[in-house]
């Protein structure tokens, strides 16, 4: 019995002791989370004439990396996240213009204390609620502050916004340029600072309990923990880092609307962190600037159906990458990674009827999906009916048909990719 007692003593503080290496590790710096950075200083001297556009992408990415504390690490999922964007931004904006407060680093400090204050007080009410209700009140309470700055807009400027307004030179010596070089270094080594605070809090011990709150929330209660309290914590940092981000769209843009608070902004931000991947702080990095490369490509190419090649690109993402272009880069990569087995022996996957009929569904899934592409080609290519009656009904018929052999084969193979690796999991 006792050799037993000691065996089982052993046994636990070897899991102990693997678990603490798994934290340390997990929390070092790799070599590939350089990637993005070096990347990001590359097109500074790649793209010198487009600094003005690679400022937007990174206030994007910031923007997303302080939903991505709170959707992907806490599990709040909220639709009115631009409520302390354009607090930030009018912060900014109203200090500048009505108090004549120009110096943009206490600015930016201000525009977020203030709106990470506003997100501890929502946070308290509305974080009580789960779900649908929660959902409901973060659009309301972005809305209720959009329409309080239309009734003030002697103000705010309403819908017409505060144009025109001017800043210090960046810690007094760096000017601005009409290029926008200085505020892509301000906005990239603001983003620096942010990440490396988010990133600290994720591999804490406070990040730890968010997951499990995300993972299970009445277990979290169970065992003692203050989950409200930390919700409305992490909620509060989140709209920090959000104000922080508004208050660099107005100061580098050196405009603000009020179409900050609008519904479009929180979706659109949301957007990005599902095509980059949740619960990944590298995801909003990816996400944000795939994205935006896509809409300023997508508008110049058509300015008037831009937005049917974001919804498809959105729509390819929840098919085929539900964890994020990250995800499906783990994904892409496992297939020529060798992973030691704990048994060997050939193992061979046998296909019954439910999954050729899962193939099958999927695929035809896919042909619908393709089908739809296909027409919106020929809506964007030539009129439609003119297509068919007129001259040209074979390339009608044939945008069509590849459209939905490509989306039955596409949506068919990823099917049976992930069910291949399904089963060697379970496997192994």
């Amino acid at each position: 019995m006792a050799a037993s007692n000691e065996m089982t003593g052993q046994g636990r503080a070897a899991a102990r002791a693997r678990a603490a290496e798994y934290l340390v590790r997990r929390h070092r710096l790799k070599w590939a989370e350089a990637l993005p950075w070096l990347v990001a200083i590359a097109c500074f001297f790649l793209f010198p004439g487009r600094m003005i556009f690679g400022g937007q992408v990174l206030i994007m990415v910031m923007f997303a990396l302080s939903l991505d504390l709170i959707l992907g690490y806490a599990g709040i999922v909220t639709l009115g996240h631009a409520a302390f964007f354009g607090i930030g931004a009018y912060t900014v904006a109203l200090a500048s213009l009505r108090l004549g407060w120009t110096e943009p680093v206490s600015e930016l400090i201000a525009g977020g204390i203030l709106a990470g204050l506003a997100g501890a007080i929502v946070g308290w009410f509305i974080l009580r609620y789960r779900g649908l209700t929660l959902l409901m009140l973060t659009i309301a309470f972005a809305a209720m502050l959009q329409e309080s700055g239309n009734l003030r807009s002697d103000l705010t400027g309403g819908y017409d916004g505060l144009p025109g307004l001017t800043f210090s030179p960046l810690f007094g010596r760096f000017d601005y340029d009409l290029y926008g070089h200085t505020n892509y270094w301000y906005a990239l080594i603001a983003l620096a600072l942010v990440f490396y605070v988010v990133r600290r809090i994720v591999h804490s011990p406070f990040g730890q309990a968010l997951t499990g709150i995300r993972e299970n929330v009445r277990r979290m209660h169970a065992i003692g923990s203050p989950v409200h309290r930390r919700l409305v914590t992490v909620y509060a940092i989140s709209a920090a880092i959000a104000g922080i981000a508004g208050g660099l769209f107005t100061q580098t843009n050196a405009y603000v609307t009020l179409t900050a608070f609008d519904f479009d902004v929180s979706a659109k931000v949301m957007v990005m962190l599902i095509l980059g991947g949740t619960g990944r702080l590298y995801g909003a990095f990816l996400g944000a600037a795939v994205y935006m490369t896509l809409e300023d490509y997508f508008s110049k190419l058509s300015p008037t159906f831009w937005q049917l090649g974001i919804g498809l690109l959105l729509v390819l993402a929840v098919l085929f990458a539900r964890r994020g272009l990250l995800g499906l880069a783990e994904d892409a990569s496992a297939l020529f990674v060798r992973k030691e087995r704990a048994s060997s022996g050939p193992r061979r996957l046998v296909w019954r009827r439910e999954h050729w009929h899962a193939i099958g569904s999927s695929a035809l899934d896919g042909a619908i999906i393709g089908f739809l592409a296909g027409f919106a080609v020929n809506l964007k290519l030539v009129d439609l009916m003119s297509a068919f009656v007129g001259h040209y009904p074979a390339r009608a018929l044939i945008f069509t048909a590849v459209g939905a052999a490509v989306g039955a084969a596409i949506n068919a193979v990823y099917l049976l990719v992930t069910s291949r690796s399904a089963v060697g999991e379970a496997a192994s």
